[in-house]
Protein backbone atom coordinates (compact mmCIF):
# COMPACT_ATOMS: atom_id res chain seq x y z
CA UNK A 1 0.00 0.00 0.00
CA UNK A 2 1.43 3.34 -0.72
CA UNK A 3 1.74 6.21 1.46
CA UNK A 4 2.29 10.04 0.85
CA UNK A 5 2.91 12.85 2.63
CA UNK A 6 0.42 15.52 2.01
CA UNK A 7 0.55 19.11 3.02
CA UNK A 8 -2.91 20.93 3.22
CA UNK A 9 -1.19 24.29 2.72
CA UNK A 10 0.79 23.07 -0.58
CA UNK A 11 -1.80 21.13 -2.13
CA UNK A 12 -4.75 23.93 -1.73
CA UNK A 13 -4.09 26.14 -4.53
CA UNK A 14 -4.67 22.87 -6.96
CA UNK A 15 -7.72 21.90 -5.64
CA UNK A 16 -11.42 22.06 -6.69
CA UNK A 17 -13.52 24.31 -5.36
CA UNK A 18 -15.18 22.96 -1.86
CA UNK A 19 -12.51 21.10 -0.59
CA UNK A 20 -9.74 23.81 -1.02
CA UNK A 21 -12.26 26.18 0.80
CA UNK A 22 -11.99 24.04 3.29
CA UNK A 23 -8.26 23.44 4.18
CA UNK A 24 -6.78 26.33 2.82
CA UNK A 25 -6.30 27.97 6.65
CA UNK A 26 -4.37 24.89 7.59
CA UNK A 27 -0.65 23.56 7.03
CA UNK A 28 -1.26 20.18 8.49
CA UNK A 29 0.47 17.22 7.20
CA UNK A 30 -0.92 14.24 7.77
CA UNK A 31 -0.40 10.67 6.36
CA UNK A 32 -2.73 9.50 3.69
CA UNK A 33 -3.99 6.13 2.10
CA UNK A 34 -3.88 6.48 -1.22
CA UNK A 35 -5.90 2.97 -1.98
CA UNK A 36 -8.47 3.62 0.23
CA UNK A 37 -8.61 7.31 1.02
CA UNK A 38 -8.77 7.18 5.03
CA UNK A 39 -6.18 9.02 6.49
CA UNK A 40 -4.17 6.67 8.84
CA UNK A 41 -3.70 7.66 12.33
CA UNK A 42 -2.28 6.30 15.44
CA UNK A 43 -5.08 4.82 18.43
CA UNK A 44 -3.75 7.80 20.88
CA UNK A 45 -5.52 10.14 18.64
CA UNK A 46 -8.29 10.67 16.55
CA UNK A 47 -8.54 12.73 13.25
CA UNK A 48 -11.40 15.00 12.76
CA UNK A 49 -13.32 16.03 9.84
CA UNK A 50 -16.11 18.46 9.70
CA UNK A 51 -18.94 20.20 8.08
CA UNK A 52 -21.04 22.77 9.83
CA UNK A 53 -23.74 25.05 9.53
CA UNK A 54 -21.32 27.94 10.50
CA UNK A 55 -18.72 27.35 7.09
CA UNK A 56 -16.75 24.40 7.67
CA UNK A 57 -16.77 22.04 4.41
CA UNK A 58 -15.02 19.22 4.64
CA UNK A 59 -12.52 20.81 7.34
CA UNK A 60 -9.50 19.01 9.11
CA UNK A 61 -10.08 19.93 12.61
CA UNK A 62 -6.62 19.29 14.75
CA UNK A 63 -6.53 15.48 15.68
CA UNK A 64 -7.89 14.82 19.42
CA UNK A 65 -5.89 12.17 22.06
CA UNK A 66 -7.64 9.30 23.40
CA UNK A 67 -7.43 9.85 27.43
CA UNK A 68 -8.38 7.42 30.02
CA UNK A 69 -12.44 6.25 30.06
CA UNK A 70 -14.11 8.74 31.81
CA UNK A 71 -18.13 9.58 32.84
CA UNK A 72 -18.63 11.66 30.40
CA UNK A 73 -22.95 12.99 30.54
CA UNK A 74 -22.90 12.13 26.46
CA UNK A 75 -21.40 9.65 25.38
CA UNK A 76 -21.33 6.51 22.70
CA UNK A 77 -19.63 3.62 22.77
CA UNK A 78 -18.08 2.43 20.10
CA UNK A 79 -17.49 -1.76 19.44
CA UNK A 80 -15.88 -3.34 16.65
CA UNK A 81 -16.42 -6.61 17.76
CA UNK A 82 -20.12 -6.17 17.23
CA UNK A 83 -20.94 -6.04 13.41
CA UNK A 84 -23.75 -5.80 11.20
CA UNK A 85 -24.23 -5.23 7.07
CA UNK A 86 -21.16 -4.44 4.37
CA UNK A 87 -21.25 -1.52 3.04
CA UNK A 88 -21.12 -1.21 -0.96
CA UNK A 89 -21.21 2.99 -1.30
CA UNK A 90 -23.06 5.81 -1.93
CA UNK A 91 -23.41 8.12 -4.82
CA UNK A 92 -26.40 9.44 -6.86
CA UNK A 93 -27.68 9.23 -11.09
CA UNK A 94 -25.96 9.87 -14.30
CA UNK A 95 -28.82 11.47 -16.29
CA UNK A 96 -28.76 13.14 -19.41
CA UNK A 97 -29.72 16.73 -17.29
CA UNK A 98 -26.57 16.63 -15.85
CA UNK A 99 -24.33 16.32 -18.30
CA UNK A 100 -26.22 19.37 -19.80
CA UNK A 101 -25.63 21.74 -17.23
CA UNK A 102 -21.91 20.22 -17.14
CA UNK A 103 -21.87 21.12 -21.16
CA UNK A 104 -22.86 24.75 -20.18
CA UNK A 105 -19.25 24.99 -18.14
CA UNK A 106 -15.98 25.35 -19.40
CA UNK A 107 -13.63 22.44 -20.16
CA UNK A 108 -11.73 23.47 -17.13
CA UNK A 109 -14.52 24.40 -14.77
CA UNK A 110 -15.98 20.33 -16.07
CA UNK A 111 -12.86 18.70 -14.85
CA UNK A 112 -13.15 20.62 -11.35
CA UNK A 113 -16.57 19.32 -10.82
CA UNK A 114 -15.68 15.97 -11.99
CA UNK A 115 -13.10 15.55 -9.51
CA UNK A 116 -14.77 17.14 -6.77
CA UNK A 117 -17.42 14.41 -7.22
CA UNK A 118 -15.46 11.14 -8.16
CA UNK A 119 -11.63 11.71 -6.93
CA UNK A 120 -11.80 9.78 -3.38
CA UNK A 121 -8.23 11.91 -2.84
CA UNK A 122 -9.62 16.08 -3.55
CA UNK A 123 -13.55 15.02 -3.56
CA UNK A 124 -16.34 12.95 -2.39
CA UNK A 125 -15.05 9.80 -3.82
CA UNK A 126 -18.43 8.56 -4.65
CA UNK A 127 -18.63 4.81 -5.56
CA UNK A 128 -22.28 3.31 -5.89
CA UNK A 129 -24.06 5.05 -8.98
CA UNK A 130 -27.08 4.83 -10.42
CA UNK A 131 -27.37 4.77 -14.74
CA UNK A 132 -30.89 4.10 -16.67
CA UNK A 133 -31.98 2.37 -19.51
CA UNK A 134 -33.46 4.73 -21.76
CA UNK A 135 -36.04 7.01 -20.97
CA UNK A 136 -36.74 8.54 -17.82
CA UNK A 137 -38.06 11.90 -16.74
CA UNK A 138 -34.16 13.92 -16.49
CA UNK A 139 -33.15 11.65 -19.75
CA UNK A 140 -33.39 15.69 -21.38
CA UNK A 141 -31.21 15.74 -24.78
CA UNK A 142 -33.91 14.44 -26.18
CA UNK A 143 -37.45 13.33 -26.96
CA UNK A 144 -38.45 10.13 -25.25
CA UNK A 145 -37.02 7.25 -26.48
CA UNK A 146 -36.02 3.67 -26.02
CA UNK A 147 -33.16 1.46 -27.81
CA UNK A 148 -35.62 -0.34 -30.03
CA UNK A 149 -38.73 1.66 -31.18
CA UNK A 150 -39.64 -0.31 -34.14
CA UNK A 151 -42.59 -2.13 -33.26
CA UNK A 152 -42.35 -6.07 -33.51
CA UNK A 153 -38.44 -6.15 -33.59
CA UNK A 154 -38.38 -8.87 -30.84
CA UNK A 155 -35.02 -10.18 -32.08
CA UNK A 156 -33.51 -6.83 -31.40
CA UNK A 157 -31.81 -6.23 -34.76
CA UNK A 158 -32.54 -2.66 -34.66
CA UNK A 159 -31.32 -1.89 -31.27
CA UNK A 160 -29.46 0.96 -30.67
CA UNK A 161 -27.65 3.12 -27.93
CA UNK A 162 -26.71 5.79 -30.23
CA UNK A 163 -28.31 8.60 -28.09
CA UNK A 164 -26.14 7.71 -24.90
CA UNK A 165 -22.63 8.02 -27.18
CA UNK A 166 -23.41 11.75 -27.66
CA UNK A 167 -21.97 14.49 -26.16
CA UNK A 168 -24.87 14.94 -23.77
CA UNK A 169 -25.48 11.00 -23.29
CA UNK A 170 -24.54 8.31 -20.67
CA UNK A 171 -21.76 6.82 -21.71
CA UNK A 172 -19.68 9.70 -22.30
CA UNK A 173 -20.72 10.94 -18.78
CA UNK A 174 -20.20 7.69 -17.38
CA UNK A 175 -16.37 7.40 -18.97
CA UNK A 176 -15.51 11.10 -18.05
CA UNK A 177 -16.66 10.47 -14.46
CA UNK A 178 -14.27 7.13 -14.59
CA UNK A 179 -11.62 9.36 -15.09
CA UNK A 180 -11.16 10.25 -11.22
CA UNK A 181 -12.87 7.20 -9.17
CA UNK A 182 -14.00 4.01 -9.31
CA UNK A 183 -17.59 3.29 -8.77
CA UNK A 184 -20.22 0.55 -9.00
CA UNK A 185 -22.96 1.00 -11.36
CA UNK A 186 -26.43 -0.01 -11.10
CA UNK A 187 -29.26 0.14 -13.47
CA UNK A 188 -33.30 0.11 -13.48
CA UNK A 189 -35.57 1.11 -16.60
CA UNK A 190 -38.55 3.05 -16.30
CA UNK A 191 -40.57 1.49 -19.40
CA UNK A 192 -39.32 -0.86 -21.82
CA UNK A 193 -40.03 -0.02 -26.08
CA UNK A 194 -43.69 0.73 -26.05
CA UNK A 195 -44.75 -1.80 -28.84
CA UNK A 196 -43.99 -4.48 -25.99
CA UNK A 197 -46.92 -2.89 -23.80
CA UNK A 198 -50.76 -4.03 -24.40
CA UNK A 199 -51.22 0.06 -25.23
CA UNK A 200 -48.91 2.53 -23.88
CA UNK A 201 -52.05 4.78 -23.58
CA UNK A 202 -54.80 2.49 -21.94
CA UNK A 203 -52.85 -0.74 -20.47
CA UNK A 204 -49.04 -0.10 -19.90
CA UNK A 205 -48.32 -3.68 -18.07
CA UNK A 206 -46.07 -5.84 -20.72
CA UNK A 207 -47.63 -8.17 -22.74
CA UNK A 208 -46.37 -11.60 -21.82
CA UNK A 209 -45.68 -12.66 -25.30
CA UNK A 210 -42.87 -10.27 -25.47
CA UNK A 211 -40.94 -11.63 -22.35
CA UNK A 212 -38.60 -13.30 -24.30
CA UNK A 213 -37.99 -10.14 -26.53
CA UNK A 214 -37.40 -7.79 -23.47
CA UNK A 215 -35.06 -10.38 -21.80
CA UNK A 216 -33.28 -10.11 -25.37
CA UNK A 217 -33.77 -6.16 -25.20
CA UNK A 218 -31.70 -5.72 -21.55
CA UNK A 219 -29.44 -8.65 -22.56
CA UNK A 220 -28.23 -6.42 -25.84
CA UNK A 221 -27.98 -2.99 -23.43
CA UNK A 222 -25.22 -4.66 -21.43
CA UNK A 223 -23.47 -6.21 -24.15
CA UNK A 224 -23.48 -2.52 -25.90
CA UNK A 225 -22.10 -0.77 -22.88
CA UNK A 226 -19.26 -3.66 -22.29
CA UNK A 227 -18.59 -2.77 -25.79
CA UNK A 228 -18.19 0.77 -24.55
CA UNK A 229 -15.84 -0.20 -21.60
CA UNK A 230 -18.62 0.38 -19.48
CA UNK A 231 -19.56 -2.89 -17.27
CA UNK A 232 -23.10 -2.73 -15.03
CA UNK A 233 -22.98 -4.48 -11.70
CA UNK A 234 -26.26 -4.49 -11.41
CA UNK A 235 -29.47 -4.73 -13.59
CA UNK A 236 -32.90 -3.79 -11.74
CA UNK A 237 -35.33 -4.68 -14.28
CA UNK A 238 -38.39 -2.07 -13.76
CA UNK A 239 -38.23 1.39 -11.70
CA UNK A 240 -41.17 1.99 -9.62
CA UNK A 241 -43.24 -0.74 -11.18
CA UNK A 242 -47.21 0.74 -11.28
CA UNK A 243 -45.82 3.99 -11.57
CA UNK A 244 -44.41 3.57 -14.31
CA UNK A 245 -44.83 0.58 -16.25
CA UNK A 246 -47.91 -1.02 -14.64
CA UNK A 247 -46.35 -4.31 -13.99
CA UNK A 248 -47.61 -6.52 -11.32
CA UNK A 249 -44.60 -8.15 -8.94
CA UNK A 250 -46.19 -11.78 -10.20
CA UNK A 251 -45.13 -11.17 -13.67
CA UNK A 252 -41.76 -9.53 -12.78
CA UNK A 253 -41.22 -12.73 -10.68
CA UNK A 254 -42.03 -15.08 -14.00
CA UNK A 255 -39.88 -12.76 -16.12
CA UNK A 256 -37.12 -12.89 -13.47
CA UNK A 257 -37.24 -16.78 -13.48
CA UNK A 258 -38.34 -17.73 -16.53
CA UNK A 259 -36.96 -15.49 -18.86
CA UNK A 260 -34.37 -12.78 -17.81
CA UNK A 261 -32.30 -14.91 -15.32
CA UNK A 262 -31.85 -17.78 -17.38
CA UNK A 263 -30.81 -16.10 -20.89
CA UNK A 264 -28.08 -14.19 -18.65
CA UNK A 265 -26.40 -17.22 -17.32
CA UNK A 266 -26.55 -18.82 -20.59
CA UNK A 267 -24.59 -15.90 -21.97
CA UNK A 268 -22.24 -16.07 -19.52
CA UNK A 269 -23.37 -12.12 -18.20
CA UNK A 270 -21.86 -11.30 -15.08
CA UNK A 271 -24.27 -8.70 -14.26
CA UNK A 272 -26.36 -9.42 -11.16
CA UNK A 273 -29.80 -9.08 -11.06
CA UNK A 274 -31.53 -6.71 -8.54
CA UNK A 275 -35.24 -7.01 -7.72
CA UNK A 276 -36.87 -4.23 -9.49
CA UNK A 277 -37.18 -0.94 -7.22
CA UNK A 278 -40.74 -0.32 -5.27
CA UNK A 279 -41.07 3.12 -4.92
CA UNK A 280 -40.85 3.06 -1.27
CA UNK A 281 -40.19 1.18 1.66
CA UNK A 282 -43.50 0.10 2.37
CA UNK A 283 -44.51 -0.57 -1.23
CA UNK A 284 -40.95 -2.99 -0.97
CA UNK A 285 -42.17 -4.35 2.64
CA UNK A 286 -45.35 -5.65 1.24
CA UNK A 287 -44.36 -6.66 -2.32
CA UNK A 288 -41.17 -8.01 -2.30
CA UNK A 289 -41.64 -11.42 -0.49
CA UNK A 290 -44.26 -12.78 -3.43
CA UNK A 291 -41.24 -12.64 -5.54
CA UNK A 292 -38.24 -13.74 -3.09
CA UNK A 293 -40.47 -16.95 -1.44
CA UNK A 294 -40.48 -18.78 -4.99
CA UNK A 295 -37.05 -19.91 -4.79
CA UNK A 296 -36.50 -20.57 -8.27
CA UNK A 297 -36.43 -16.22 -8.47
CA UNK A 298 -35.04 -16.06 -5.63
CA UNK A 299 -31.99 -17.73 -7.20
CA UNK A 300 -31.58 -15.31 -9.83
CA UNK A 301 -31.72 -12.28 -7.33
CA UNK A 302 -28.40 -10.64 -5.80
CA UNK A 303 -29.70 -7.47 -3.65
CA UNK A 304 -33.16 -5.62 -2.68
CA UNK A 305 -33.23 -2.01 -4.21
CA UNK A 306 -36.13 0.49 -2.84
CA UNK A 307 -36.60 4.14 -3.13
CA UNK A 308 -37.45 6.29 -0.36
CA UNK A 309 -40.33 8.58 -0.91
CA UNK A 310 -42.17 7.57 2.02
CA UNK A 311 -39.23 8.98 4.09
CA UNK A 312 -40.26 7.23 6.55
CA UNK A 313 -41.06 3.28 7.34
CA UNK A 314 -37.29 2.29 8.22
CA UNK A 315 -38.37 -0.34 10.15
CA UNK A 316 -40.30 -1.91 7.44
CA UNK A 317 -36.65 -2.53 5.86
CA UNK A 318 -35.21 -3.39 9.28
CA UNK A 319 -38.12 -6.36 9.00
CA UNK A 320 -37.34 -7.32 5.16
CA UNK A 321 -33.35 -7.34 5.98
CA UNK A 322 -34.14 -10.24 8.94
CA UNK A 323 -36.55 -12.06 6.90
CA UNK A 324 -34.24 -11.86 3.80
CA UNK A 325 -30.86 -11.84 6.02
CA UNK A 326 -28.25 -12.71 2.71
CA UNK A 327 -29.85 -10.21 0.31
CA UNK A 328 -28.17 -6.67 0.81
CA UNK A 329 -30.99 -3.43 1.00
CA UNK A 330 -29.99 -0.61 -1.77
CA UNK A 331 -31.41 2.74 -1.04
CA UNK A 332 -31.42 3.42 -4.40
CA UNK A 333 -33.38 6.92 -5.26
CA UNK A 334 -34.70 9.14 -3.30
CA UNK A 335 -34.93 13.82 -3.61
CA UNK A 336 -36.92 16.47 -3.27
CA UNK A 337 -39.45 16.85 -5.60
CA UNK A 338 -42.68 18.93 -6.18
CA UNK A 339 -44.35 15.81 -8.30
CA UNK A 340 -43.15 13.29 -5.38
CA UNK A 341 -44.90 15.58 -2.32
CA UNK A 342 -42.72 17.98 -1.52
CA UNK A 343 -44.43 21.25 -0.72
CA UNK A 344 -44.76 24.41 -3.03
CA UNK A 345 -43.86 25.81 0.09
CA UNK A 346 -39.87 24.33 -0.35
CA UNK A 347 -38.06 26.37 -2.91
CA UNK A 348 -36.30 24.30 -5.29
CA UNK A 349 -33.84 23.51 -5.58
CA UNK A 350 -32.17 24.55 -2.19
CA UNK A 351 -28.66 26.34 -2.04
CA UNK A 352 -28.70 26.30 1.73
CA UNK A 353 -26.48 23.95 3.96
CA UNK A 354 -29.01 23.03 6.28
CA UNK A 355 -30.84 20.74 4.27
CA UNK A 356 -27.93 18.60 4.31
CA UNK A 357 -29.09 17.46 7.80
CA UNK A 358 -32.64 15.86 6.65
CA UNK A 359 -30.46 13.80 3.91
CA UNK A 360 -28.10 12.98 6.80
CA UNK A 361 -30.65 11.72 9.11
CA UNK A 362 -32.04 9.84 6.18
CA UNK A 363 -28.74 7.93 5.44
CA UNK A 364 -28.44 7.12 9.23
CA UNK A 365 -32.19 6.04 9.60
CA UNK A 366 -31.34 3.65 5.99
CA UNK A 367 -28.11 2.60 7.42
CA UNK A 368 -29.55 1.69 10.99
CA UNK A 369 -32.83 -0.31 9.02
CA UNK A 370 -29.60 -2.53 7.38
CA UNK A 371 -28.64 -0.51 4.07
CA UNK A 372 -25.62 -1.15 2.10
CA UNK A 373 -25.83 1.42 -0.54
CA UNK A 374 -27.39 4.80 -0.37
CA UNK A 375 -27.93 6.35 -3.92
CA UNK A 376 -29.75 10.00 -4.42
CA UNK A 377 -31.89 10.78 -7.55
CA UNK A 378 -30.23 13.82 -9.51
CA UNK A 379 -26.50 14.37 -9.59
CA UNK A 380 -26.35 17.78 -11.35
CA UNK A 381 -29.39 20.42 -12.33
CA UNK A 382 -29.52 23.64 -13.48
CA UNK A 383 -30.40 26.75 -10.98
CA UNK A 384 -34.24 26.03 -11.78
CA UNK A 385 -34.22 22.15 -11.36
CA UNK A 386 -33.90 21.57 -14.74
CA UNK A 387 -33.57 20.92 -17.72
CA UNK A 388 -36.45 17.88 -17.67
CA UNK A 389 -37.84 15.81 -19.97
CA UNK A 390 -41.51 16.16 -20.95
CA UNK A 391 -43.78 13.15 -22.34
CA UNK A 392 -47.03 12.62 -20.20
CA UNK A 393 -47.75 9.31 -21.45
CA UNK A 394 -44.60 8.03 -19.66
CA UNK A 395 -45.41 10.09 -16.43
CA UNK A 396 -43.06 12.72 -17.29
CA UNK A 397 -45.08 16.13 -17.04
CA UNK A 398 -43.67 19.54 -17.40
CA UNK A 399 -42.53 21.79 -14.70
CA UNK A 400 -40.56 19.05 -12.72
CA UNK A 401 -38.95 20.89 -10.65
CA UNK A 402 -36.23 18.52 -8.48
CA UNK A 403 -32.96 19.40 -6.21
CA UNK A 404 -29.58 18.06 -7.39
CA UNK A 405 -26.17 17.55 -5.45
CA UNK A 406 -25.22 20.05 -7.26
CA UNK A 407 -26.43 22.63 -9.26
CA UNK A 408 -25.01 24.17 -11.98
CA UNK A 409 -26.15 27.99 -12.90
CA UNK A 410 -26.20 27.93 -16.96
CA UNK A 411 -26.39 31.26 -17.50
CA UNK A 412 -23.71 32.72 -14.71
CA UNK A 413 -21.59 29.31 -15.12
CA UNK A 414 -21.51 29.15 -10.99
CA UNK A 415 -21.42 25.84 -9.10
CA UNK A 416 -22.97 25.21 -6.06
CA UNK A 417 -22.02 21.90 -3.40
CA UNK A 418 -25.11 21.42 -1.59
CA UNK A 419 -25.63 21.08 2.07
CA UNK A 420 -26.54 17.36 0.74
CA UNK A 421 -22.98 17.44 -1.39
CA UNK A 422 -20.90 17.57 2.07
CA UNK A 423 -23.02 15.08 4.23
CA UNK A 424 -22.79 12.42 1.52
CA UNK A 425 -19.23 13.26 0.92
CA UNK A 426 -18.24 12.80 4.43
CA UNK A 427 -19.81 9.16 4.04
CA UNK A 428 -18.72 8.27 0.44
CA UNK A 429 -15.14 9.86 1.21
CA UNK A 430 -14.72 7.85 4.59
CA UNK A 431 -16.47 5.13 4.76
CA UNK A 432 -15.21 2.73 1.61
CA UNK A 433 -16.60 -0.19 -0.06
CA UNK A 434 -16.18 -3.05 1.81
CA UNK A 435 -16.15 -1.29 5.10
CA UNK A 436 -18.39 -2.96 7.92
CA UNK A 437 -20.85 -1.15 9.92
CA UNK A 438 -20.24 -1.49 14.11
CA UNK A 439 -21.73 -1.44 16.93
CA UNK A 440 -22.15 2.32 18.37
CA UNK A 441 -24.15 2.64 21.06
CA UNK A 442 -25.35 5.73 23.42
CA UNK A 443 -27.49 8.72 22.65
CA UNK A 444 -26.99 12.28 22.90
CA UNK A 445 -29.73 14.87 22.59
CA UNK A 446 -30.08 15.90 18.72
CA UNK A 447 -27.06 13.90 17.61
CA UNK A 448 -26.78 10.39 15.98
CA UNK A 449 -23.80 8.17 15.49
CA UNK A 450 -23.17 5.10 13.23
CA UNK A 451 -19.77 3.78 13.04
CA UNK A 452 -17.94 1.41 10.91
CA UNK A 453 -14.73 -0.78 9.82
CA UNK A 454 -13.01 -0.41 6.75
CA UNK A 455 -11.44 -2.77 4.65
CA UNK A 456 -7.77 -1.77 5.76
CA UNK A 457 -9.21 -1.86 9.81
CA UNK A 458 -9.59 1.90 10.54
CA UNK A 459 -12.39 2.77 12.41
CA UNK A 460 -14.67 5.50 11.05
CA UNK A 461 -17.83 7.18 13.34
CA UNK A 462 -20.13 9.99 12.18
CA UNK A 463 -21.39 12.14 14.31
CA UNK A 464 -24.60 14.06 13.29
CA UNK A 465 -25.17 17.23 15.35
CA UNK A 466 -29.03 18.35 14.23
CA UNK A 467 -29.17 21.10 17.31
CA UNK A 468 -28.79 24.88 16.35
CA UNK A 469 -26.23 24.80 19.27
CA UNK A 470 -22.42 23.00 19.73
CA UNK A 471 -23.42 19.64 21.86
CA UNK A 472 -20.50 18.03 23.64
CA UNK A 473 -20.00 14.21 23.22
CA UNK A 474 -17.56 11.83 24.23
CA UNK A 475 -16.66 8.53 22.46
CA UNK A 476 -15.80 5.56 24.28
CA UNK A 477 -13.45 2.57 22.63
CA UNK A 478 -11.31 -0.08 24.27
CA UNK A 479 -11.30 1.70 27.41
CA UNK A 480 -10.35 5.25 26.40
CA UNK A 481 -12.71 8.27 25.36
CA UNK A 482 -12.29 11.24 23.84
CA UNK A 483 -14.50 14.51 24.75
CA UNK A 484 -15.78 16.08 21.13
CA UNK A 485 -17.60 19.55 21.08
CA UNK A 486 -19.85 19.00 17.69
CA UNK A 487 -20.61 22.41 16.02
CA UNK A 488 -24.39 23.64 15.40
CA UNK A 489 -25.95 21.86 12.44
CA UNK A 490 -23.01 19.49 11.62
CA UNK A 491 -21.42 16.44 10.48
CA UNK A 492 -17.85 15.12 12.02
CA UNK A 493 -16.34 12.41 10.84
CA UNK A 494 -13.49 10.53 13.31
CA UNK A 495 -11.18 8.02 12.48
CA UNK A 496 -8.28 5.92 13.92
CA UNK A 497 -6.46 3.21 13.51
CA UNK A 498 -6.32 0.15 15.98
CA UNK A 499 -3.80 -1.71 14.24
CA UNK A 500 -1.19 0.40 15.27
CA UNK A 501 -2.10 0.10 19.12
CA UNK A 502 -1.78 -3.82 18.61
CA UNK A 503 -5.63 -3.59 19.29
Amino acid sequence: MKTTLVNYESISPAAPAPIRASVKSFALTVVFVIATSTFVVSASEVKLVVSSKAGDRLTARPAVPFAPASKTQSRFRIDEKVTFQSIAGFGASFLEAGMICLNSLSAAEQEKVFRSLFDPEEGAGFTAMKTVIAGTDFMSAGLWYTYDDIPGDIEMKQFSIARDLGPNGLVTYIKRARKYGLFVLQAPMDYPPDWMLFDVNNNQDVNPQYFDALARYYLRYLQEYAKQGIFIDYLSPFNEPGIYTKIPYTKIRDLIKNHLGPLLRKEGIRTRIQLSEACTRDEAYRNYPGVLDDSEARKFIAVLPYHGYDFDHFDRMASLRERYPNLPLWMTEVCHAYQAGTPKSMKLPRFDFEDGDFWANQMVSDLEAGASAWIYWNLILDQNGGPWLVSPVHGNPDHNIQHPVVIIDRQAGQVTYTGLYYYLAHFSKFVRPGAVRIGATGKAKEVRCLAFQNPNRQIVVQLINSAGEDTQVGIEWGGQTVSLTLPAMSITTCLWNPASSGK
